[in-house]
């Protein structure tokens, strides 16, 4: 028997139940599977797929969002996308305390229903989502500036698997525990005591997730789910310029929870009104009980501080770090690195930005190459990715905000410039803001440069002493400002031990020798883990479980038989 008030099987359980199987085995064996296939090709999808997807996107545009939840009746429209496409898409305004209100009344049902029935309904709005999964990837691009195809992947596909990831250690979390069990001690020469307990699976109250406009849907399932599938109610809150895609999946959820017999308001959108800091008084709300927060460091510090009536998790900024020392492969790793500086214009949580190389240069299969020979060979790749427009955008995708623009700006102050950053035509989107990734050289003295993020595509080529020298400047930089990735370059076993090492110390997830098709800043859900929650850069780990535990308790009756 499962835990909770009921364990009557819901029949959206049993119809998703082998894909939750499935999901538990790979959460366990963390070998490679996916849910939802990642091409977005007509034979996988069918040949209208992306054609109705992209209509039904436009059909947004310049209107009112279909979304029937309590409100103000106030409308609000915040969105300016990357590309220059006018989105004008207008979403219902409601306060915080009628959002909290509503979402608030629905909790009793959902608590009450229980983990298999939490579960069933989650798995068919994931998969009312997948079968709208081209809506879905145009709202991401248009609003992230992400190319077509990373839209698709890491806003649909991987999404929704790391979605899933999310609901399967939440079920294997909720259903540790016994749903009842009998008690009995030995009392002596009489009778012996016996007793009947019930555990109830108990969630924590009203959540917030905060979404962030690069990634809207990959950053935000996973707080997402794992808070409605342990029973809370979800005000979802997208950033102010990545309104759409996070409002297409509350429509859904919504649409799901409605016919299974549940008050939709269990998922909200919380679109924000300029200068209005919605978030800060949805943080604060004493009924919220978990916020879920992707973005800047200073904002993710200041949740951790204030929001103490709630369990917080973020994901900030960090100092992702490349130790080169030799390789067997030169042109692959310059391919490699090439490629992770180029995707989406290094506009990722997990893109390398500090590449610490020996000021003596390194030992490849080319013969030993100088300092700056390394540095030029990473540039010529993104230079090489990034010649043709036609071809580079769907690549580096758009500009996500000014901010990286005034960061491209200023860089250029810094150092010595290796590549340039260029603007480039898009020859689909006239308006389009399209910047090429800028790649320049600092010395390990200049600290107070790279020991700070640099977010977009800017990356810093830096000399140092020795391969001892780099790992003491990584231990340094992540061990103070925390980084989601590491990568190492080294033919010498004692090189990639001592790096390990080292990435075990500050917490950081490292990557070793990449030369192929796998690179640095993607991770793959059910294997890799995203964030360790060890240092800075987050405080949790997608997905573990610890990530899902603390999102509910249990409380447990008990009575004499």
């Amino acid at each position: 028997m499962m835990a909770g008030m009921t364990d009557t099987p819901h029949p959206l359980y049993d119809r998703h139940a082998e894909t939750l199987n499935r999901a538990l085995t790979a959460i366990t064996e963390r070998g490679y599977w996916s849910a939802y296939p990642e091409s977005p090709s007509p034979r996988v999808y069918g040949e209208t797929a992306a054609a109705d997807g992209k209509a039904a996107f436009e059909a947004y545009l310049g209107g009112d969002f279909p979304l029937d939840q309590p409100g103000d009746g106030d409308l609000v429209a915040t969105e300016t996308s990357p590309f220059g496409v006018e989105l004008n898409v207008r979403y219902p305004h409601a306060t915080a305390d009628q959002l909290v209100a509503a979402g608030s009344a629905g909790l009793p049902g959902w608590r009450d229903a229980g983990p298999q029935a939490r579960v069933g309904v989650c798995l068919e709005i994931l998969d009312r989502l997948h079968k709208n999964v081209f809506e879905l990837a145009n709202a991401v691009q248009f609003t992230s500036g992400q190319a077509f195809v990373m839209a698709f992947q890491a806003g649909g596909a991987h999404a929704l698997d790391r979605a899933l990831e999310a609901i399967a250690y939440a079920y294997a979390e909720m259903t540790r525990h016994p749903g009842t069990a009998g008690w009995e001690k030995a009392a002596g020469k009489g009778d012996p005591l016996r007793m009947t307990k019930t555990f109830h699976v108990v969630p924590r109250g009203v959540a917030l997730v905060v979404g962030c406009n690069t990634f809207p849907t990959w950053n935000s399932y996973p707080g997402l789910f794992a808070s409605l599938v342990t029973g809370n109610p979800v005000v979802v809150k997208p950033h102010p310029r990545a309104v759409l895609p996070l409002a297409i999946t509350v429509r859904y959820a919504r649409e799901v929870l409605t016919e299974a017999g549940f008050d939709p308001n269990l998922v909200l959108l919380a679109p924000e009104a300029p200068a209005e800091k919605l978030t800060s008084t949805l943080a604060l709300h004493p009924s919220v009980k978990i916020v879920d927060f992707t973005g800047s460091t200073e904002y993710g510090d200041w949740l951790e501080a204030n929001a103490r009536q709630a369990a917080v998790y973020t994901e900030k900024a960090g100092l992702n770090t490349v130790v080169i020392d030799s390789t067997d492969d030169f042109v692959g790793m310059c391919r490699n690195l090439g490629f992770t500086l180029t995707l989406y214009s290094g506009q990722m949580c997990t893109t390398s930005q500090n590449i610490l190389i020996p000021r003596d240069g390194i030992d490849t299969d080319q013969g030993h190459k100088s300092f700056d020979e390394v540095a030029a060979g990473i540039a010529a790749t993104v230079g090489k990715l990034t010649a043709d427009p036609a071809r580079g955008v769907e690549l580096t995708g758009a500009i996500v905000n000014d901010g990286v623009l005034e960061r491209l700006d200023e860089v250029t102050k810094v150092g010595e410039t290796v590549l340039e950053s260029r603007t480039v035509e898009h020859p689909a989107f006239p308006g389009a803001v399209v910047r090429t990734p800028t790649i320049v050289k600092l010395d390990a003295g200049d600290t107070a440069t790279y020991s700070r993020e640099w977010f977009g595509p800017i990356s810093f080529a830096i000399a140092t002493d020795s391969t001892a020298h780099s790992l003491e400047i990584l231990r340094a930089t992540v061990g103070e400002k925390g980084a989601l990735t590491a990568a190492v370059y080294s033919t010498d076993e004692s090189v990639l031990d001592a790096t390990e090492t080292a990435a075990i110390e500050v917490g950081v997830h490292l990557s070793g020798n990449l030369t192929g098709g796998v690179f640095v800043n993607q991770s793959a859900a059910f294997s890799d883990f995203h964030g360790s929650g060890a240092n800075a850069a987050a405080n949790s780990a997608l997905t573990d479980g610890a990530y899902v535990a603390n999102r509910f308790r249990i409380v447990q009756s008990r009575r004499h038989v």
